[in-house]
């Protein structure tokens, strides 16, 4: 049996490196300047921290306030130093000026006040960072470089509004208009005023600009101007002065020989008139007083004038020249008027405003429906289309004068188709004043003496001719007894009384043509006679009468007494004719056709015969007027 046996074995240790003498010399130099370091940053430390303590509860050296050196002092002590040398703002003046009026105002009455506690508190805290290295940071700047710090002040704004508002009180003035004053009849300009108001916010901004400085010093005030809507009235008052200078005077251009006028406005009245108020100018902001006379004191004005100058068209009065076959004027047409008050108002303003006081009345002209160039071609007027004459013989030269006078009223007048003639319209005003004279009438059951007597003599011709020409009759009276001028060749019931406005005689021109009616008067045959021109649409007229019925014999005659008759003397005044119911029938025809039929019916009361006497001469047994 064998054995083995283990045997452990190490290996031998190197040999020590030898080091030099060099390397333990800078070793040991190592050694040194770390140590002292460690004890120079030691002794920083503690010198440090000595600062601090030495410094505990005092101002840090080189903390000054506006001058005032406050190093190692204790707040209290640095308060009291401030408060011996810092005089601010007791000694400091504010000037506020608003161009040469000043008012100097002492920064404290202004509500400026230095906070010793606040600037002590600011100085206290340099170098006392709540971090150590910006602390420390501090402490060597103020210590090698000082630090100033600024005076904290105090600005209470209610002190210093409450002075700007007495100050304001002095300067602000709201703007006033130029206005108007009257003298009499004189206006006089009263001058405008530019508002200003003293902007106290903007003038506090300044002022707290300017607290700052710890400085007397001067502010501008601010001051907002207002312009007045109304700078001058000066161009006004001219012009109503100028209004008021003279009467104003409105008249007729090309008057007519019968127009009245001028009529004149006072001073007074101009004065009364007038409208001075302010309007918006034509820049949208500023204003302006505008003049006029005012529009419904001017109508009130004009208004009466219009009735007397209001003018109807007067149509051409023409006769026809049966060789020409032409129409000849005799009398020329006239535009008719009428007076604009509208626009003679504004002409007035517009005058006035001028400086003129002579204003012509404005008229609307209207023309004529037949003016005098018209042409018997145009017109449609080519022959006569019918003719009518009654006979007057025995009649008074008065009677006589009122036919003529009636008669002329309708020569050479011109009925337009479609058109209703009226007796009464052309007539026109029946008096002694027109061209009448009193001639015998009848009236209320009476023939007696009245202006115009005659006149029935020219509507009963009228009548024939209307009655002959086919025409629509829509109006027409019988006399209330039957008259012998009348009868004299169309026997009765062919008459047509008139009285104006009541009895009326009218027919209407129903064809597409005009008509012209002609009249004549001969007085040595006396004959009155109607002629119509036209153009004759084929219509011819048939008559069937007069039918008479009913005769009514008159009664006796009758008797009055008149004083201004001689004893003996009698006088017939009324004429003694049997009363009759009498019918005319009229057929008219057009190319052979009846157009239309028409009865013309009247109705005559018998009429007695009367008789004047001297007064106590009435036959015995006779009746009487009235009895």
């Amino acid at each position: 049996m064998s054995t083995w046996t283990h045997r452990q074995t190490y290996p031998e240790p190197l040999p020590r490196a030898s080091r030099s003498r060099g390397q333990v010399i800078l070793a040991r130099l190592t050694l040194i300047v770390t140590s002292i370091l460690i004890l120079t940053n030691l002794a920083a430390a503690l010198i440090v921290a000595g600062y601090q303590i030495y410094y505990d509860g005092l101002i840090f050296p080189g903390v000054s306030v506006w001058g005032v050196d406050l190093s190692g002092m204790t707040p209290a002590e640095a308060a009291a130093a401030l408060q011996d040398q810092f005089h601010y703002p007791r000694t400091v003046t504010i000037t506020f000026r608003d161009g040469d009026n000043i008012w100097p105002v002492s920064a404290e009455s202004l509500g400026v006040r230095f906070d010793v506690e606040r600037t002590v508190q600011a100085a206290y805290e340099v170098g006392r960072h709540p971090r150590l290295i910006p602390g420390l940071r501090q402490q060597l700047t103020a210590w090698r470089e000082g630090v100033v710090i600024s005076p904290v002040v105090v600005f209470d704004q209610r002190s210093a509004d409450e002075q700007l508002q007495l100050i304001a009180a002095q300067i602000n003035r709201p703007p006033i208009d130029a206005g108007i004053q009257f003298e009499g009849l004189e206006a006089v300009a009263t001058p405008s005023q530019i508002g200003r108001q003293v902007d106290i916010p903007a003038t506090l901004a300044l002022l707290g600009e300017k607290v700052t400085t710890l400085q007397s010093s001067e502010i501008n005030l601010v001051v907002v101007e207002t312009p007045p809507r109304i700078a001058s009235t000066e161009d006004s008052v001219a012009l109503i002065n100028s209004i008021l200078s003279s009467d104003l005077e409105v008249y007729i251009e090309d008057a007519y020989p019968e127009d009245p006028g001028p009529w004149v406005a006072s001073r007074e009245a101009l004065a009364e008139m007038l409208v001075v108020e302010p309007v918006v100018s034509a820049d949208g902001e500023s204003m302006e007083y505008t003049v006029r006379l005012d529009e419904q004191q001017l109508e009130a004005f004009l208004s009466p004038l219009a009735p007397a100058l209001e003018r109807q068209p007067s149509d051409a009065r023409f006769i026809f020249d049966e060789e020409t076959g032409e129409l000849q004027p005799i009398v020329a047409s006239q535009q008719g008027r009428r007076l604009d008050i509208a626009a003679t108002i504004q002409l007035i303003n517009q005058t006035v405003a001028e400086g003129q006081h002579r204003v012509p009345l404005v008229f609307e002209y209207i023309e004529p429906d037949i003016p005098d160039t018209a042409t018997a071609e145009e017109l449609g007027i080519t022959e006569l289309i019918s003719s009518a004459t009654t006979y007057f013989r025995g009649s008074s030269s008065a009677r006589r004068h009122n036919i003529q006078t009636a008669a002329s009223r309708f020569h050479g007048l011109v009925i337009k188709p479609g058109q209703e003639f009226s007796f009464n319209e052309y007539l026109g005003d029946v008096s002694l004043d027109s061209g009448f004279e009193e001639a015998l009438i009848i009236y209320n059951g009476r023939t007696i003496g009245g202006v115009g007597g005659g006149t029935c003599q020219v509507s009963t011709t009228a009548f024939q001719a209307a009655f002959y020409a086919g025409f629509p009759i829509t109006e027409r009276w019988p006399h209330g007894y039957r008259v012998g001028y009348y009868e004299v060749g169309e026997g009765p019931g062919m008459d047509a009384t008139v009285y104006s406005p009541i009895v009326d005689l009218r027919f209407v021109n129903d064809t597409p043509y005009h008509l012209l009616i002609e009249t004549f008067v001969d007085i040595d045959n006396a004959t009155v006679t109607f002629r119509f021109y036209s153009t004759s649409d084929g219509r011819t007229v048939q008559k069937e009468g007069p039918i008479i019925t009913n005769i009514v014999p008159h009664g006796p005659p009758l008797y009055e007494e008149n004083p201004d008759l001689a004893p003996g003397q009698v006088k017939q005044v009324d004429y003694a004719i049997d009363g009759a119911d009498v019918t005319v029938y009229r057929t008219v025809y057009r190319d052979g056709e009846v157009l239309y039929q028409d009865t013309f019916f009247s109705q005559y009361v018998p009429w007695q015969a009367i008789y004047q006497v001297a007064p106590g001469y009435v036959p015995a047994g006779a009746q009487r007027v009235g009895g």
